[in-house]
């Protein structure tokens, strides 16, 4: 029983069997085949035959009703699947769950007078409740995009009440040599009704993306997990985690020549929302936790998706173990972060030496908010109280509306201090949300002003091969009075904001007092002007704190022969 050699179709028959989807009314033609002639002697599948597609979908209502069942459909190009059109009507407003496969040729060829080829990339809003494009797979990335995509279809057919799906499989009219398909990976969903399957993993990682404010009840839920698992939590700042068991990440993940072994996690439980964090874990299994029940693979190792309360999944798997375990994978993190630490040496007059000096600064109970990228990446290197809480905008992950937030934050409490930190460039861009009457007397903004954005400058980013070609245009130099002393200043006390300056370590030592004042009588701006190439060898400074052989090595053999040729010879090993 040979199968087709096409990745794309290998991963649905696989994921057809997991998600024991049996039943299959197919149509004839040309660009299905590969699929077909793939399941026709499989014993797994129960194949119905209909040559009209009009009556196959109609067929696949009354099978799956009937038999209580998901169904599938294939058919072939052209306009094969139109006529799937009235029966998947039938389906969505009758919620049956039909996964409409339709075979394709590549889609670049839509439009260029290809025969037997239709555009099925939009789908009427009433005929299936998700569509999902298989393309033929080229490369890793095809792969992983492809099985997330497959497997979500398949969870999708009976996901918040039952209905129709559809995937639309790219074909190359490929050979059929195959005697055996190479393992897949299956996504599972699971929901509050459902047991959770029980951990047997001896490390587990819990990773919290941007997230609201904990609740303690919650805190101690993960807190007593850490403590029957031997877990630790990971994320940033924006985790707003609490509890006894969190560790700095970034500072441990980010070491640009040693990796360390505990960034190798058996078991990750991935809560929240986008992180901003760039944190260089290497999982081996991914559960996400999250009640839209979405499939969120952002470690491209995920297995589970628990449709639940974090409060509840935690409940649950706490109350399936009664005896703590230990605590040593967290003492193992905790003395990786404490060693690197107290290796951080003097840095230049930079964002990061800021975070350095005001981390352990802040005034307890109060907010801070942080621009995206080198705010958020310089204050995720060093530890703040446990009152505080941080915000980020790595939502839409856009410099435009930093100011304004912590700005919107500051009116919920007006006895409490909201601090923020943003680069030049994203205050210059929301630079008029200064002016709204609304806002009171807590606010602490401060600026970072070097003059462009610091981003494309930093140490190990790849615009820096332009040198200094990159300021024009991609680093956008010299805007905005190009590091005016008086603009700021004039703006900020025309608009009643006491103004504070600083151009180096001496007198940001003297202006900080004033930042960090808790006396809630007069808003304050805080403008510190650094230098690119400061901020550039204080970040270079704090990644390489530390060096393994192995590590530099790799670096020499990058730079020596290029990425490219690196991913090539990755590429010959895996095949061998």
């Amino acid at each position: 029983m040979l199968k087709t050699t096409e990745r794309n179709n290998q991963i649905v028959i696989e994921l057809l069997k997991h998600h024991n989807i049996k039943k299959v009314v197919a149509s004839p033609g040309g660009t299905n085949v590969s699929f077909m002639a793939s399941i026709q002697d499989d014993p797994f599948f129960e194949i119905y035959s209909s040559v009209d597609e009009r009556s196959a979908a109609y067929i696949a209502c009354g099978l799956s009703v009937e038999s209580g069942d998901p169904v599938v459909l294939s058919c072939t190009g052209a306009t094969a699947a139109r006529n799937y059109f009235p029966g998947l009507t039938e389906a969505y407003y009758n919620k049956i769950p039909i996964l409409a496969i339709t075979s394709t040729m590549p889609i670049e060829r839509i439009g260029h007078n290809f025969p037997q080829l239709t555009d099925r990339t939009n789908i009427s809003n009433d005929i299936v409740k998700k569509s999902f494009h298989i393309p033929l797979i080229k490369d890793e990335e095809d792969e992983w995009a492809c099985t997330v995509r497959a497997n979500e279809a398949m969870l999708e057919l009976k996901h918040n009440g039952n209905g129709p799906v559809h995937l639309n499989v790219e074909t190359s009219f490929g050979e059929f040599t195959e005697k055996e398909i190479k393992p897949v990976k299956y996504i599972d969903r699971i929901t509050r009704n459902e047991k959770i399957p029980s951990i047997t993993k001896s490390k587990v990682g819990i990773f919290i993306g941007n997230h609201t404010k904990m609740s303690e009840e919650l805190t101690n839920q993960i807190d007593h997990f850490c403590e029957k698992y031997n877990g630790i939590v990971l994320g940033d700042h924006t985790s707003n985690y609490k509890g006894k068991y969190f560790v700095p990440t970034s500072l441990v993940t980010n070491q640009k020549y040693c990796h360390l072994e505990c960034c190798r996690v058996p078991l990750l439980i991935h809560l929240g929302n986008i992180s901003g964090a760039y944190l260089n874990i290497q999982p081996e299994e991914v559960w996400r936790v999250n009640e839209d029940g979405k499939i969120c693979d952002s470690f491209k190792k995920l297995r589970y998706v628990f449709e639940m309360t974090e409060k509840e999944f935690f409940e649950q798997l706490n109350k399936q173990k009664s005896k703590k375990e230990n605590t040593s994978y967290y003492k193992e993190w905790k003395e990786n972060y404490t060693r690197l630490e107290n290796k951080i040496p003097d840095l230049p007059y930079s964002n990061l030496w800021i975070a350095k000096t005001l981390s352990k600064e802040l005034p307890k109970g109060s907010v801070l908010h942080l621009g995206i990228l080198n705010s958020l990446r310089s204050w995720n290197f060093f530890a703040v109280d446990n009152s505080i809480n941080v915000y980020s905008n790595t939502g839409g992950f856009g410099i435009d509306g930093c100011v304004s937030t912590l700005l919107g934050a500051s009116l919920v409490n007006k006895d409490k201090l909201y601090f923020g930190v943003v680069g030049d460039l994203a205050f210059f861009y929301d630079l008029n949300s200064l002016g709204n009457r609304h806002f009171g007397n807590n606010i602490r903004l401060m600026i970072i002003n070097n003059g462009m954005g610091q981003e494309f400058k930093n140490f190990g980013n790849r615009t820096t091969q332009f040198n200094n070609k990159t300021n024009t245009f991609i680093a956008a130099a010299g805007h905005f009075g190009n590091k005016s002393e008086n603009l700021v200043k004039n703006f900020a006390e025309n608009l009643g904001f006491t103004y504070i300056t600083a151009k180096n370590k001496e007198e940001f030592e003297r202006a900080k007092q004033t930042f960090l004042s808790e006396k809630i009588n007069k808003s304050v701006i805080f403008e510190v002007f650094t230098d690119t190439d400061d901020e550039t060898e204080a970040l270079k400074k704090v990644i390489s704190l530390e060096k393994s052989g192995k590590e530099i090595t790799k670096d020499i053999i990058k730079k020596t022969i290029g990425l490219k040729q690196v991913k090539k010879i990755k590429n010959i090993i895996r095949e061998n």
